[in-house]
């Protein structure tokens, strides 16, 4: 019989076909679909995220366990009623305009799903504006905005002003991150937190939205 272990192993080492197999074999076997996800999927990946942290993995090898993962959550998910599902809060995340990076943002957006959060993917080169209407779209309880150019990051401190405008800002919490920025860039530009990378990003949105 298959179980946990095997599954939270396979997970940790992105080995997506073994962990098809598992999940299969686990929900022939009868097992609780929300313990597959909580007891093996997401238990392999929290692995992942600290040893990230700590150095011990990089980006691409917990790209491929966040793919494994969400292999075996893609076989789970049919037999849950939505309303089953207890998400942990809803982000939105997007690359600020005039940037096309997003492997930092899918990262991102990979762990969050690993913890829990729902999420919107806005996709890259997003404007104020457009931040505003997927806002109000969505009611997220994040905005994750991300940002790889030094020339971009300013379109930060533009969304969150447009955000005041709007009346919307008290809604939303604001967290940023990418490379060229800083808490300090953070505070200036009025958020609510900055990550520096993926593992903190979880961590700050769980501390936000405790």
């Amino acid at each position: 019989m298959a179980n946990f272990e095997e599954l939270t192993k396979s997970v940790i080492s992105g080995n997506a076909t073994k962990v098809k197999e598992i999940t299969k074999a686990l929900i022939d076997g009868g097992v609780a679909p929300l313990d597959i996800i909580n007891q093996g999927l997401i238990a392999g990946m929290s692995v992942v995220g600290a040893r990230f942290k700590n150095g011990e993995m990089f980006v691409p090898e917990v790209l491929v366990a966040a793919r494994s993962m969400t292999a075996g959550i893609e076989l789970v998910k049919p037999l849950i009623a939505d309303q089953n599902m207890p998400s942990a809060g809803k982000v939105l995340l997007g690359t600020v305009k005039g940037d096309l990076h997003d492997i930092g943002k899918n990262l991102v957006g990979m762990m969050l799903e690993s913890r829990g959060y729902t999420i919107i993917n806005a996709g890259m080169d997003i404007s104020p504006e457009k931040f505003v209407q997927e806002i109000r779209a969505h009611k997220p309880d994040v905005l994750g905005m991300c940002a790889l150019l030094t020339t971009t990051m300013l379109h930060m401190k533009d969304t969150i002003e447009l955000m005041k405008e709007e009346g919307i800002r008290d809604q939303v919490k604001v967290i940023v991150g990418g490379a060229p920025l800083s808490q300090d860039f953070a505070d200036e530009a009025g958020a609510d937190g900055y990550a520096q990378d993926a593992a903190s990003a979880v961590d700050l949105c769980n501390r936000l939205l405790a």
